[in-house]
């Protein structure tokens, strides 16, 4: 047990006064019935249903009215019904009852003293089936596998996650702290595997828990799938997917298939429900509003590194390379700055971003995008103390602004630099483990 960061959204959302039952969302696996136990602490009593268990459904399902649907949840628990009494509801594998769900509206309208939250693993396929959350009447939280702070925690680093959450990084930190974010980059931040490693440090005791990971989200295609043929199209995904990790796709023969560009996009699609993987399709512009361009190829990015370097088989490259960058032509580092930059996001509406050059020919690309006070800054991933920057300086050249950001294996710095054509800009060197922390680092540097 470690503390999750998403807690104190959570608390944050106990305190709100028009609090409405909080659907919290993410892949398989990533902590969400964990995190509610643990955020079952701050409350009086507290009652855990999973409606996988038949008994648990019985108690939405059968027809009561809404007061006396309660009085039975109560006593079922042996729970004595005080309205003075601060009680968290978690309904967990919500979508195994289509009524349930619909009953979350009188949680708020009716009931609104409790605190509820629901969750389930396949909430999207339910809503494929014309089966709603209320409208207006729930509210959602998403969450990301284990970011580097939390990583710190589950290793036991507390001196390192310390000085890691303080303003300004001590330059004696530095080499532990890029060696620590090396560990974690190449482990991801999938809740079990952290307990596994932090028990006993050996890579190769990985090795079942990422097959049972992999295993459970393959088996996960028959719940989604609607054909056999799209079942095979998924497979197919499944089991190449994670060596395109991080590139720029195009879905006519995806992965050296024979399967055509419809068939492997409605396989894409469909699987993107999983939250196992994204799309990230690029924008054009440098200025608001952000407008992904869908005519342009997307991006892949899995949700997890540590399930694309265990697909790859590269840990022991990762182990001995000196920079991130240096492995899997730079695309693990690549990959790792956007899981850090998405974990400590909790809204749906959150995404990653991307830019190519609109030009025909044009090969410029800046590896992400962060919107910061009206302003679209591009953030370059580089290895060593230098790197080629010419996309970036395509950007900034066409940018309103004169910012960007470099993460790289050095140390924190601000450089007066210089675009081919001579405009001046201001290039934030931070090293990888900060990508985490880019939010508050912008805040503290841009007024």
């Amino acid at each position: 047990m470690f503390h999750r960061t998403i807690i104190e959204n959570l608390k944050k959302w106990a305190k709100k006064p028009d609090r409405k039952p909080l659907v919290l969302r993410g892949a398989r696996q990533v902590g969400k019935t964990t995190v509610v136990d643990m955020f079952s602490e701050e409350f009086d009593e507290y009652i855990y249903l999973n409606l996988e268990k038949p008994e648990h459904r019985r108690i939405f399902e059968d027809d009561y009215p809404f007061d006396n649907l309660l009085n039975r949840l109560f006593f079922h628990f042996g729970i004595e019904k005080n309205d003075a009494s601060k009680t968290l509801i978690f309904i967990d594998e919500i979508q195994n009852s289509p009524k349930t769900i619909a009953l979350l509206r009188y949680f708020y309208e009716n009931a609104n003293h409790l605190f509820v939250i629901a969750a389930g693993s396949l909430l999207e396929n339910i809503l494929d089936h014309n089966i709603s959350f209320p409208v207006g009447r729930v509210e959602y939280m998403f969450m990301h596998p284990c970011t580097f702070q939390e990583y710190l925690g589950a290793m036991g680093e507390k001196q390192s996650q310390k000085i890691y959450q303080g303003r300004e990084i001590p330059a004696f930190a530095h080499d532990k702290l890029s060696q620590l974010f090396k560990n974690y980059a190449t482990i991801g931040g999938m809740p079990g595997v952290l307990k596994t490693y932090s028990q006993n440090q050996y890579y190769t005791a990985l090795e079942s828990t990422y097959s049972g990971l992999i295993t459970s989200y393959s088996e996960d295609v028959e719940k989604y799938a609607k054909s056999s043929s799209l079942r095979q199209y998924i497979r197919h995904i499944i089991s190449t997917a994670f060596t395109e990790a991080g590139a720029r796709i195009t879905f006519d023969k995806f992965g050296n298939s024979p399967y055509r560009s419809r068939e492997m996009k409605e396989a894409f699609t469909t699987l993107e429900k999983t939250m196992i993987l994204k799309l990230v399709y690029p924008i054009t512009s440098t200025k608001l509003p952000i407008q992904p361009d869908m005519k342009k190829k997307p991006r892949l990015h899995i949700f997890d590194t540590g399930l694309v370097n265990f697909s790859l088989r590269i840990f022991d490259e990762l182990i001995s390379k000196k920079y991130l960058n240096e492995v899997y032509r730079g695309r693990i580092a690549e990959h790792i700055i956007g899981q850090e930059m998405s974990g400590t996001k909790f809204s749906l509406n959150d995404s990653l971003e991307f830019w190519v050059r609109n030009k025909k020919g044009s090969g410029a690309e800046v590896d992400y995008i962060v919107s910061h006070k009206g302003l679209l800054i591009p953030i370059e991933v580089k290895a060593g103390a230098s790197g080629k920057l010419r996309s970036l300086h395509q950007y900034v050249e066409a940018a309103p602004h004169d910012w960007a950001v470099r993460f790289y294996s050095g140390k924190m710095q601000i450089d007066d630099a210089k675009t081919i054509s001579g405009k001046k800009y201001k290039l934030i060197n931070l090293p990888h483990y900060m990508a985490g922390r880019i939010n508050d680092v912008l805040n503290e540097i841009i007024n």
